[in-house]
């Protein structure tokens, strides 16, 4: 039932993202980083099914990380890429080629590797000393220069460095859900109003989800969605550690598992961005069109008969020959 409901998040992610960037990219590149590109997208039917379906991913993605383990939930989550996959290639019309799943397939592989460093478990389902927290601020440092760096940039680097953004802002959401999810448990609804994960939980979210949009915004969804299904689970494994004291292992055949792990995240990345099907999710109506040409015949030359006009030809372009 864990895997199952695991897997059906990650279907709703992945499904959830193409939407979005399927209408993000077609909002004014000047609304990068401008609270006027949700403005724009809440008009935009597409967005609005896109946001509804990856609101219920994050709620089963939540009960994932709260009932089972997490060295298994994160690989599991970050299929959903291949869904993203799956749905961008009738939107696309490209075919789906081995070398994208050979990425999905090695960018899960080094994302699990990397998991297994943490314990099944935590010890205690709280917070650690304040001390652990400077890491999520450092965290969310590195993400702030990362946006800024994106500003600088345009076009594909700017959607990569603002996805990895986004996607540890969402690691640190993770945390967030983690420690909400213990509150639940331990008090009831009301407890939760009265303390601050929940709200911390919303406004990182909210901060993440414009982030994402915006490097949606910025380019193809092969330059961001790699980037913030890498970054997300790389977060959340880092503050399960120095957080919540997830224990780590370490021995030589970890520490080359864990490398190993490095490996195959980045050679997925790199194949998974290299898809046609999501660099080329513009609407058809987008695509560029050219009209038929008329063939408008010349006038005969000397004795010979005057050409009939083709079939298909307006009145006006026939009165403009005779003209």
């Amino acid at each position: 039932m864990g895997i199952a409901i695991t897997l059906t998040a990650a279907l709703l992610l992945g499904c959830g993202f193409v939407l979005q960037q399927h209408a993000a990219e077609q909002a004014p590149k000047a609304h990068f980083l401008r609270l006027a590109l949700i403005g724009d997208l809440l008009r935009k039917r597409r967005w609005l099914a896109g946001i509804g379906v990856m609101v219920a991913g994050q709620l089963a993605s939540a009960w994932a990380v709260s009932h089972i383990s997490l060295s298994l939930a994160e690989p599991l989550l970050s299929t959903n890429l291949l869904f993203a996959l799956a749905l961008a290639v009738p939107l696309s019309g490209q075919r789906l080629r081995a070398t994208e799943l050979v990425g999905v397939v090695m960018l899960s592989g080094g994302v699990a590797a990397l998991s297994v460093a943490r314990s099944a478990h935590s010890p205690a389902m709280s917070f650690a000393s304040p001390a652990g927290w400077l890491g999520a601020a450092a965290m969310a440092g590195v993400a702030l220069i990362l946006v800024q760096a994106g500003r600088l940039r345009h076009g594909l680097a700017r959607a990569t460095l603002t996805g990895t953004a986004a996607g540890l802002v969402f690691g640190i959401a993770d945390a967030l859900t983690r420690q909400t999810v213990h509150v639940l448990d331990a008090h009831t609804f009301t407890g939760l109003l009265t303390t601050w994960p929940g709200y911390s939980l919303v406004g990182a979210n909210l901060l993440g989800l414009w982030l994402m949009e915006s490097a949606f915004n910025s380019a193809p969804l092969h330059a961001s969605l790699p980037a913030i299904s890498a970054a997300e689970p790389a977060a959340g494994i880092v503050l399960g550690i120095i957080v919540f004291g997830d224990e780590v292992t370490v021995s030589p055949a970890m520490i080359a598992l864990q490398a190993g792990g490095i490996v195959l995240l980045v050679a997925g990345v790199i194949l998974v961005a290299r898809a046609p099907a999501l660099a080329d999710l513009r609407p058809a109506h987008l695509a560029p069109h050219f009209p038929a040409r008329i063939r408008v015949p010349h006038p005969p030359a000397a004795g010979q008969a005057p050409i009939a006009p083709l079939e298909g030809q307006t009145a006006r372009h026939r009165a403009s020959h005779q003209e």
